[in-house]
């Protein structure tokens, strides 16, 4: 049954959200179909900011919103819920209105569903680009070959990963990457001639295992980290693909992941993502870009 706010929206407080709301994040992502995610609720709020708004009836969560910033030159927005039983009565507008007030003049992006993304667009963000979501269990077999060695990655990798993400994301992402090794269950590296040229973890959510980030130089490295990450799982994957790859695209659908839901990237206060999307082939999670 829809709960009705008991006063005006504007009386109602926002907090930061801490390691403690960690179960009642997860329980709003159920509340909302999702996932629960404790496991990259816990890396959200370790890495960035989240903000909460408590169920005046004293279920848990109402409301939630993580920012991820990566300095003056961007911050990403993600995890914007509102639990179902207070849908549609401006919740979620005047939480970004929060976001947006405390983050000034700091470009934004984030990825929109179909159903956020005209509150997006009324407060000002615009389309720059999509990301596919594929789903399925891997079948291997066919990969074109490429000119990189895909190993599992080492501790003495991370500087070079590091070094190699800011390029590609246009951004420095060190305290986001450095927690990477003990959030993904499996991470892999492309190397050419010993430098690394790529690379992409796996980690878990649901029932499924997401690949991401994904990094490459070309089509066949990214089809050959998906394949490596792929034998090391007997879960399904999921990957949000920038649409733009359509020949990985192809070649995974042929590979058993099929298209599912799609994701609209959008920016306040810049032109485009930052960065060379020829080389970014998927997110780390839709909610940090």
């Amino acid at each position: 049954m829809p709960s009705s706010l008991p006063r005006p929206l504007a009386e109602l407080p926002v907090r930061r959200l801490t390691r403690s709301d960690l179960v009642a994040c997860a329980d709003l992502c159920e509340d909302r179909g999702w996932a629960r995610d404790e496991r990259r609720w816990g890396l959200l709020l370790a890495a960035g900011t989240g903000y909460g708004m408590d169920d005046p009836g004293g279920e848990g969560l109402m409301a939630s919103c993580v920012v991820t910033s990566y300095g003056p030159d961007l911050t990403a927005v993600g995890m914007l819920l509102v639990a179902n039983r207070y849908a549609r009565q401006g919740i979620a507008r005047h939480l970004m209105d929060r976001v947006l007030a405390e983050h000034g003049s700091t470009p934004l992006s984030l990825y929109a569903t179909t159903a956020g993304q005209p509150l997006y667009e009324q407060l000002g963000f615009a389309i720059v680009g999509s990301a596919q979501r594929v789903t399925g269990r891997y079948l291997p077999g066919g990969e074109q070959p490429c000119d990189a060695t895909v190993l599992p990655a080492t501790a003495e990798d991370l500087r070079a990963m590091i070094e190699l993400d800011s390029k590609v994301f246009g951004t420095d992402r060190t305290h986001l990457l450095a927690r990477l090794p003990a959030f993904a269950d499996h991470i892999r590296v492309a190397r050419v001639r010993g430098e690394i040229v790529g690379y992409a973890a796996l980690w878990p959510s649901g029932r499924a295992h997401v690949v991401g980030p994904l990094i490459a130089p070309d089509t066949d490295t990214a089809e050959a980290l998906v394949a490596a990450l792929a034998a090391a799982t007997d879960l399904p994957l999921r990957a949000d693909i920038d649409a733009r790859h359509g020949d990985l695209l192809d070649r995974l659908e042929r590979r058993g992941l099929l298209p599912s839901s799609a994701t609209t990237v959008m920016t306040l206060g810049a032109p485009d993502l930052p960065g060379d999307w020829t080389r970014r082939y998927a997110p780390l999670t839709v909610a940090t870009g």
